[in-house]
C-alpha cells in the first residue's frame, strides 16, 4: 500500500495512492487519524478496515492534489554516512570500522516536489540520493533479526549537504540540516509491498544527466543492521525517519566539484518506491 500525505488547497490529510489517483484516508476509515504519524502508531488497527480495491467515489487525481513529506513532523530525523563502498572510495576515506550517523533537524523535512533553498551561507550545495526507512512499531534495544519488524515503509529522499559547513568540523550537523534540505517522498510505500529493502535501484539525476546509479544491495551497513545499532542509544518510534546513506557519484566528489545552482532540478528515483523532483531556488 502507498500511503501519502496531499492537500488539495487546506490542510494536510493523508490519503491512500491507488495507480494515478488518491484519496483522503478519511473517505476510507471512519475517524481516521490527520497525522501521518498517528496513522503509522495506529497502524495495526486502521490496516483491516481500508478496503482491498479502490473505492468508488471520492478518488482525486494525483496531478489535482499538491504531495506533502508523506511524515511533516518525524520526531527524529537519522542519517547514516559513508555507507556505499563506491561513495566511500569518492571521497578518499577507509571504509567505516563504526556505523557513523548525525542528526537531519525538523525544518529540513521538504516535500516531494517543493523547491529546495540555496542559502545565502555558502554555495556548495550537494545531492545525494538515499533510501529511507520509515519506522512503524517502537523498540529500543533492537536485535537485527527483529528489526524487520520496526519497519513501517519506505520512500526517497535527498539528503541535501551544504558541504563547505559539512567539512568544517568532524560533526555534520549543521551542514546536513539547514532549512528544506531533506526533501522525502512521494509516498511511503509500506514494508509488506517491499520485502528484502537491499535490492532497489536507486538513481538522481541533475537536470536530467544521471549522476547516481547503484543498488541498496550496495550497502556497507543493511537496514536491519542499522536500527539495531541506533536503537542501543535511543527508542526508535513510529514515524521516525533513517536515511541510509547514499551511492558514489556526488558533486562534490567530481573534478572539478559540481555544486547545485539556481534552477537545477534534481530527481531521485528508487525502484518500486517512486521518485522525487526538486527545483533550486533562492533562500527568502
Amino acid at each position: 500500500m502507498k500511503l501519502a500525505s496531499f492537500s488539495t488547497g487546506g490542510p494536510a490529510v493523508p490519503g491512500v495512492v491507488f495507480g494515478d489517483r488518491i484519496i483522503a484516508l478519511g473517505h476510507l476509515v471512519a475517524g481516521a487519524p490527520s497525522d501521518m504519524a498517528d496513522v503509522i502508531a495506529r497502524w495495526d488497527e486502521l490496516r483491516p478496515k481500508l478496503a482491498a480495491t479502490p473505492p468508488d467515489a471520492g478518488l482525486v487525481p494525483l496531478s489535482d492534489v499538491r504531495l506533502l513529506a508523506p511524515v511533516a513532523r518525524p520526531g527524529t530525523t537519522l542519517a547514516i554516512g559513508l555507507n556505499y563502498a563506491d561513495h566511500v572510495r569518492e571521497t578518499g576515506r577507509d571504509m567505516p570500522e563504526h556505523q557513523v550517523w548525525f542528526g537531519k533537524l525538523p525544518g529540513t523535512i521538504n516535500g516531494p516536489f517543493d523547491g529546495v533553498q540555496l542559502p545565502r551561507a555558502s554555495d556548495r550545495i550537494d545531492y545525494e540520493a538515499e533510501l529511507v526507512v520509515v519506522i512503524g512499531r517502537a523498540g529500543r534495544h533492537i536485535s537485527a533479526q527483529d528489526a524487520a519488524a520496526h519497519v513501517f515503509g519506505y520512500c526517497v529522499g535527498n539528503d541535501v549537504s551544504v558541504r563547505d559547513w559539512q567539512r568544517r568540523t568532524p560533526q555534520w550537523l549543521l551542514g546536513k540540516s539547514f532549512d528544506t534540505h531533506a526533501p522525502i517522498g512521494p509516498w511511503i510505500t509500506t514494508a509488506d509491498e517491499i520485502g528484502d529493502p537491499h535490492r532497489l535501484g536507486i538513481r538522481s539525476l541533475v537536470n536530467g544527466e544521471v549522476r547516481q546509479n547503484s543498488n541498496t544491495r550496495e550497502l556497507i551497513f543493511k537496514v536491519w543492521d542499522m536500527i539495531a545499532h541506533v536503537s542501543q542509544a535511543m527508542t526508535l518510534r513510529p514515524g521516525n525517519l533513517i536515511f541510509t546513506g547514499t551511492p558514489g557519484g556526488v558533486g562534490v566528489a567530481m573534478d572539478p566539484p559540481r555544486w547545485l545552482r539556481l534552477g537545477d532540478r534534481v530527481r531521485c528515483e528508487i525502484d518500486e518506491l517512486g521518485a522525487i523532483e526538486n527545483e533550486m531556488v533562492a533562500e527568502p
